[in-house]
């Protein structure tokens, strides 16, 4: 079974990655493990709103921050006894993850049913939504108990 998991850091995302340790079988289930960094919002002449001439740098911190994301939820996996690739994407969540799982063609995609940011957080027509609307897979969305 191949598993496309796709993570943030949000608490959503964590019961995601504990939900595949508990539900999958190690030794017969290939997990990758994505994170998708947003672009940042830009003026219409190019430039980051916002950001100024700091834009590589936030850009650099998102990276490094995916980095370390990735990593620890990727070890934790390795840990239970899973086969474990990872991607860090750049875009649009929601279209990254279609994307990816169109290339890879994984058995299952599982999401945290809300993200980290704002008004995602309320709606869960954001990047749950669209992902079992689109996939050609099946699609678990993990929620937190309350």
């Amino acid at each position: 079974m191949k598993i496309l998991l796709a993570i943030d850091d949000s608490k959503f995302s964590q019961a995601a990655i504990k939900a595949v340790m508990t539900l999958a079988r190690p030794k017969e289930t290939e997990i990758r493990v994505l994170h998708v960094i947003e672009p940042l919002p830009l003026y219409p002449d190019g430039q980051a709103w916002g950001y100024g001439s700091e834009a590589s740098q936030v850009l650099e911190e998102q990276r490094e921050g995916a980095e370390g994301l990735v990593a620890k939820a990727s070890q934790q996996l390795r840990d239970t006894g899973f086969s474990v690739t990872t991607a860090i994407e750049q875009g649009n969540p929601k279209v990254v993850i279609i994307d990816s799982a169109t290339q890879w063609s994984p058995d299952l995609i599982v999401v945290g049913s809300h993200g980290r940011k704002g008004l995602d957080r309320f709606l869960m027509g954001s990047v749950s939504e669209a992902v079992s609307r689109h996939a050609r897979c099946s699609v678990q969305i993990v929620r937190v108990g309350s």
